[in-house]
């Protein structure tokens, strides 16, 4: 019988990676022992990505249409298999936004999605490019699950789910992040929270491996304001997912939020969310 396999996968908003390689990600990264890293808000060139992370990770990398934007990669020890970039339209812009990449591990295809949805803004055409982003990742996702068993979705989705994942959540109910039909999607991918099939397999089938470690609990919170004490007094959202196929999700061993000791210790506004993939 086959050797159980650890994958250790994390992701992180770098909100630009040579500010956060600045502020000390190297030395998270360097004590994590990740083996896939997906990174979102890159905001830097390819050359850049690789001189900074160095010759002993494997780099794919989408940059935005618009130069210093977004920009997503997924860093890893082993190559890809095979990677694709673009979702939706031919005519909608998502460069720097979403990037797959299938990995053979263990006898087993893993797919892997570094994400970066809009940020939106009510009422405005920015809300309408998030909405059409996701109205393709809805597309894309049971796409994905029939291609692979076992994948993954990582990143800055810019959606707190339910009320646990926003510690004011009564004073955001208004805003883009926390909309009702934004809302709405996770509750077509996870499965409603009131339903008995809730991040159970319920939805399209994704589970929230975040939630499912956490269970009924506040946060734990992944992204807090540069401004004023909202990271000293916790006042966060949680916004970087892990999204996972039942088959994966199953696996999870370990599942950890790496939030800094201190706000001096932060070298992003989001947080690492690591989860740790026991493949049979």
């Amino acid at each position: 019988m086959p050797t159980p396999q650890r994958l250790r996968i994390a992701t992180i908003n770098a909100n630009g990676i040579r500010a956060a390689y600045r502020r000390g990600m190297a030395d998270w990264l360097g004590s994590r022992d990740v083996d896939i890293l997906a990174i979102q808000e890159v905001r830097a060139s390819t050359e850049d990505l690789e001189e900074l992370l160095g010759p002993e990770w494997n780099i794919l990398h989408d940059a935005a249409s618009a130069k210093g934007r977004a920009g997503v990669a997924i860093a890893s020890r082993d190559k890809a298999h095979i990677h694709r970039v673009a979702i939706g339209e031919d005519d909608f812009d998502t460069a720097g936004r979403w990037l797959e990449a299938d990995y053979e591990i263990g006898g087993r295809v893993i797919t892997v999605v570094s994400a970066y949805v809009h940020s939106g803004e009510a009422d405005t055409p920015k809300q309408v490019e998030k909405y059409a982003f996701l109205d393709a990742m809805e597309r894309r996702l049971p796409e994905i699950a029939a291609h692979s068993e076992f994948a993954v979705v990582l990143g800055d989705l810019n959606v707190g789910h339910r009320t646990l994942d926003i510690k004011n959540w009564k004073g955001n109910v208004k805003r883009a992040g926390f909309l009702p039909d934004e809302r709405a999607y996770f509750d077509r991918f996870v499965g409603a929270e009131d339903a008995d099939d809730y991040n159970a397999g319920g939805g399209l089938g994704w589970v929230d491996v975040g939630r499912k470690w956490a269970g009924e609990a506040d946060g734990p919170y992944t992204w807090w304001s540069w401004r004023g004490k909202a990271f000293d007094n916790d006042s966060g959202w949680r916004i970087d997912y892990q999204l996972a196929t039942k088959a994966l999700a199953d696996t999870v061993v370990d599942y950890a939020v790496d939030r800094a000791a201190t706000y001096d210790a932060r070298f992003s506004d989001h947080t690492p969310v690591v989860a740790d993939y026991q493949l049979p």
